[in-house]
């Protein structure tokens, strides 16, 4: 208990500190106030000091790391003190305001949908970003939340931190950049790598660590001449070298297919100018200019976001030059103003007048409020659009009235026609780009004047999701194109009856199922749309419907007499077995197999995943495959866990890489087959440049074995390494 008032008083005096002059002494007494009061009953400090300490450490994260004021802070620490049952949620509009209320509400409701179901379910996660669609602070508080979680994450259990970080690396670090919280975002996702795959993180962060004397000694090397022009200039500024984060140089890594030695920009100079609003621009390109003259540029590398920012409001001029040793180094030049913006994102905007960037953020939650609009909307196909349009670059374009609209880059002519309105997409047939004709499936490009031709014949098509790029035109072209089936489905099905009722035949839909089946058609309504659309033969179809009806009715039940009928269900075989399997909560005898892809044994640590089929597979943990199927189906990952003792033989493969000797083979199948708990099913090994890679394949019982068997293999001489 004492550790955790030292952590709360530490935490309090930090967020005053920040804090000072944002809130009145009444206004702290009332924050502070809230969490004593619980139906008048004593204070349960093991609830309430980790909910303080929670709320308080986020307060100064909102504060001093994204400076977004009182009404968000206060929001956040009511929030906790309802969630811990210290205060109630009818009581906030009266002692806090409708705005405090409005958020917390927001809060709350998200709260709700996680502890239902934590995974992204369809209907919950649709409602879930409405709520927070309705106020940007929403948003920000909670990846302020998942920010702290990060942080203290070493004090969550071990199977709940892989969980929390894939669902930070896909779905909190992609908001944070697209509200331009890049510092926040940065660290969110060195720390989702950090638990994801650590020891890619240890590797990367020991390897930067070993080369940092080297790195700023470089550093200093190519600053030092360029400040002494710039101080001789008379600019007010400063000048830093920044190392990129690990998270960056993993994806470079990746991108690139090579090691760390070979990524050559693994840090940044960022020159930062103190300058007023109306000089910013002239003296970045002044100080630009002495740049490129003493370091050549690269003339693909400019980028510029001085003229057009981007839709978050980042402002910056980045260009990359070949410093001393022939070196490219990365040099990003910006005003003091500009570097608030870009760490702490759209809430700096409001420290400085006449910043005009709340209309853009307006654009972007109206976007999204549109797309969840539709009811029917898939939310598994909703975050795919979601995450594309965070990561793609934007294109600027004008109407012929010359507003300027942006879209992102790759988007079409029909993407600029559903961006306008929605009928005027349906109804698209083409456009006139800078007074040319051109096709719907036209890509813009900036600058481009765009106007839309349409005609009142047209209809969406399927292939039209092809063509476009933006979620707010896919949304819209699928819930036209499913309307459209469900209307044809409904007329074939009704087409089929009368049919079948001239025909003197009774509609059996067993029946009509099987020749479906037979005709090669997925679904029941995709066949019913297709009859709508003329698109099969109808004596073809009272063909195969009579032949199945006849076969059907010809079936003899002579071995199916309940006297001598039995039933054996593959669930009563397995749980007749030595079940050393627990899903979910506490179920024995479930149907279940192991996946092919990471090949757990008895020991490793699981989850179970639902297929299609309605079976388990079970996977490891580390299963290179995990992130992935948490991203798109987190709703049908169970928890599991071996129970018992393992009576079965499971299959594992070891990866062997050694010098090329014959001795060392015979020394490993020795060592194997004196090994009474372990089996060896195969080895194949493969010479190459004085080395050998081998490939055992062994039965084991359990994990601990294997890792012994992988300890004694790595212990004999000649042998470089073992994975599994």
């Amino acid at each position: 208990m004492e550790k955790y008032r030292k952590e709360l008083v530490d935490s309090y005096r930090k967020v005053l500190r920040l804090a000072d002059g944002l809130f009145t002494p009444s206004e702290i007494k009332e924050l502070r106030s809230i969490f004593n009061y619980r139906d008048n009953q004593k204070l349960d400090a093991n609830v309430a000091y980790p909910a303080m300490i929670k709320a308080i450490s986020t307060a100064a994260i909102l504060i001093d790391e994204v400076n977004l004021g009182k009404v968000a802070v206060q929001s956040k620490v009511v929030f906790e003190a309802i969630n811990s049952g210290f205060f109630k949620l009818e009581a906030v509009e009266p002692k806090f305001g409708v705005q405090v209320a409005g958020i917390v509400t927001g809060l709350v409701k998200a709260c709700e949908m996680y502890q239902k179901n934590p995974s992204v379910e369809s209907e919950n996660f649709r409602k879930l970003l409405l709520t927070m669609a309705q106020d940007i602070r929403v948003i920000i508080i909670m990846i302020c939340d998942r920010l702290y979680v990060m942080r203290t994450l070493q004090n969550y259990p071990q199977n709940e931190q892989l969980s929390v970080a894939n669902e930070v690396a896909y779905l909190y670090a992609p908001l944070a950049h697209r509200l331009g919280l890049y510092k926040i975002k940065s660290e969110l996702e060195d720390l989702s790598l950090k638990y994801s795959n650590s020891e890619i993180y240890h590797s990367i962060a020991h390897d930067l660590n070993a080369k940092k004397r080297e790195r700023e000694t470089y550093i200093s090397e190519f600053i030092g001449p360029l400040k002494e022009k710039l101080e001789a200039a008379g600019f007010n500024f400063s000048i830093k070298g920044r190392t990129k984060s690990i998270y960056s140089i993993w994806n470079k890594m990746k991108k690139q297919n090579t090691t760390i030695d070979n990524i050559y920009d693994l840090f940044a100079i960022r020159i930062i100018l103190n300058t007023p609003f109306e000089k910013e621009k002239s003296e970045c390109w002044q100080v630009y200019s002495i740049v490129t003259d003493m370091y050549q540029p690269n003339p693909k590398r400019l980028r510029d976001w001085l003229s057009i920012p981007k839709s978050n409001g980042y402002e910056s001029l980045h260009t990359t030059v070949m410093g001393p040793g022939g070196k490219w180094v990365e040099v990003q030049i910006r005003t003091e103003r500009m570097d608030e913006v870009a760490e702490k994102g759209f809430a700096a905007h409001f420290k400085y007048k006449g910043i005009k960037g709340e209309s853009t953020l307006d654009k972007w939650l109206v976007n999204i409020r549109e797309i969840l609009e539709n009811p029917e909307a898939n939310a598994i196909d909703y975050m795919d659009d979601f995450k594309l349009n965070l990561y793609d670059k934007e294109v600027f374009v004008f109407t012929p009235n010359g507003d300027l609209q942006k879209l992102p880059k790759g988007a079409t002519v029909l993407d600029f026609a559903f961006l306008i309105h929605t009928n005027l997409g349906a109804k698209c047939i083409g456009g006139r780009i800078n007074a040319k004709n051109v096709p719907i499936r036209q890509v813009l490009s900036n600058g481009d004047q765009v106007e839309i031709l349409t005609s009142p014949t047209q209809k969406p098509k399927l292939e039209w999701l092809n063509i476009v790029q933006t979620s707010k035109a896919k949304s819209r072209i699928k819930q036209i194109l499913k309307e459209e089936a469900l209307s044809n489905s409904g007329v074939g099905k009704e087409l089929l009856m009368r049919r079948l009722k001239n025909w003197k035949l009774e509609y059996d839909e067993a029946v009509v199922s099987k020749m479906v089946k037979k005709i090669g058609v997925k679904t029941l309504s995709e066949f019913y749309e297709g009859l709508a659309r003329d698109k099969y033969d109808l004596l073809r179809i009272k063909d195969l419907y009579v032949e199945i009806l006849e076969k059907e009715n010809s079936v003899t039940q002579e071995d199916r007499s309940a006297e001598t009928y039995e039933h054996t269900s593959n669930l009563e075989e397995i749980s007749s077995k030595d079940d050393v399997l627990v899903i979910d909560k506490n179920l024995k005898g479930i149907q279940y197999s192991l996946s092919k892809c990471c090949n757990p044994i008895y020991g490793d640590d699981i989850f179970g995943f639902i297929t299609v089929h309605g079976g388990i597979k079970i996977h490891k943990i580390d299963c290179p495959n995990a992130p992935q199927m948490m991203q798109r189906f987190g709703y049908r990952f169970v928890s599991a866990r071996w129970s018992g003792k393992s009576s079965s033989q499971y299959t594992a493969t070891l990866h062997v890489l050694g010098n090329d000797d014959i001795g060392i083979v015979t020394n490993i199948t020795s060592l194997i087959q004196k090994n009474a708990t372990i089996a060896l099913r195969s080895i194949s090994v493969d010479s190459t440049d004085g080395l050998f890679q081998g490939t055992i394949t062994v039965f084991v019982s359990e994990a601990k074995d294997l890792d012994e068997l992988i300890r004694k293999i790595k212990a004999i001489k000649g042998v470089k390494s073992v994975t599994r």
